[in-house]
């Protein structure tokens, strides 16, 4: 009798530690990039998946801004040392960093937002098919520029780095598909990661190209993007944003004019939310995952694809339906590999 009582007692217990433990919640940590959060771009789609998540499954997390020239490391380490089940680097600069540091907590879970560690078994890579997504929105500056009379768009990126050739590469090809004799300008802010948190450089870039020519600008910069469209808005000039959706940023309040044509969807924001997702479901897998036009997924009731362009309210009366049927059909191309777009 005493042995069956005690058997009793043992099931109750494991039962009651099985049900603590269901309950725990997860804890995840994430390093912002150079610009932070509130940078309406990058790490703004970064901090959205992570309160996607957050709503969704009930997980603790945490935020830490290092700045321009902190040292990422010390972030990650610091997070993971107070174990936490998932540690997010947003950028491609956290890479020799969460190399060293998944290193140290092997039973760490680990993500690097456009870095690539492909041979760490606790670390995902979260990869974007970039240019494809630039094609789409270089058909829609084309076709703009053609539209007005014009026939000069541009480009401005950030670090001059082969992450953002991708966006310039893409969005040469989409504007040449849609305007063959458009002529191209591009520049960027510079070689060293400040390149991403410099508006005053931003807009002496893009009024240098508004100077000659340009009608349609896109930037692949960051929070130096907001110097793109203090430019745009002073000379009334279009401008394509980045990562997030940025149309509302081309607004000028006192005329209720828009110079935000439209905006390249980077889903980073899918891409943490999907990979958090897998942590809550037991399916967290290392190596590299990339997200592309042909990856959607559906949270609430949107559908998102891996990479996109922006619609809505601030831009439905710059981009024609001939413009949109455009972009479906090079889309459609892209993801039947009929249309290769390059890298660089």
């Amino acid at each position: 009798m005493l042995k069956k009582i005690l058997s009793a007692v043992c099931v109750m217990v494991l039962v009651a530690g099985m049900s603590v433990a269901a309950q725990a919640e997860l804890k995840v940590g994430m390093v912002f990039d150079i610009g932070g959060k509130g940078d309406q771009s990058f790490n703004d789609s970064a901090y959205r998946g992570l309160q996607w998540a957050a709503d969704a499954f009930g997980i603790k997390h945490v935020e830490i801004e290092p700045g321009a020239d902190a040292d990422r490391e010390t972030g990650l380490r610091m997070i993971a040392n107070q174990g936490f089940d998932l540690v997010i680097g947003v950028g491609f600069l956290f890479t020799d960093a969460i190399t060293a540091v998944a290193k140290e907590f092997p039973d760490t879970k680990f993500a690097i937002v456009d870095g690539f560690v492909p041979d760490q078994p606790n670390v995902s890579s979260l990869t974007f098919t970039e240019n494809d997504g630039s094609f789409l929105v270089g058909v829609i500056a084309g076709m703009k520029a053609k539209a007005d009379g014009k026939d000069t768009v541009g480009f401005v990126g950030g670090m001059d780095i082969p992450l953002i050739h991708k966006f310039e590469a893409g969005y040469r090809e989409g504007v040449k598909y849609a305007c063959p004799d458009c002529k191209f300008l591009s520049d960027y802010a510079g070689s060293e990661p400040k390149a991403f948190a410099d508006p005053v450089k931003g807009k002496e870039l893009a009024l240098a190209q508004i100077d000659k020519g340009a009608a349609v600008i896109y930037h692949a910069s960051g929070l130096t993007g907001a110097g793109v469209y203090e430019a745009g808005k002073e000379r009334k000039v279009y401008v394509i944003g980045v990562d997030s959706n940025q149309n509302h940023l081309g607004k000028i309040a006192e005329t209720g004019e828009n110079f935000g044509l439209t905006s390249m969807l980077k889903q980073v924001d899918v891409a943490i939310y999907l990979t958090i997702k897998d942590v809550v479901d037991g399916k967290f897998a290392a190596g590299v995952r990339t997200f592309g036009l042909a990856d959607t997924v559906k949270i609430g009731d949107v559908t998102y694809h891996g990479v996109y362009y922006a619609m809505d309210e601030n831009n439905k009366d710059l981009v024609t339906q001939e413009m949109i049927d455009k972009v479906t059909e090079a889309e459609k191309k892209i993801i039947a590999g009929e249309i290769k777009v390059p890298e660089k």
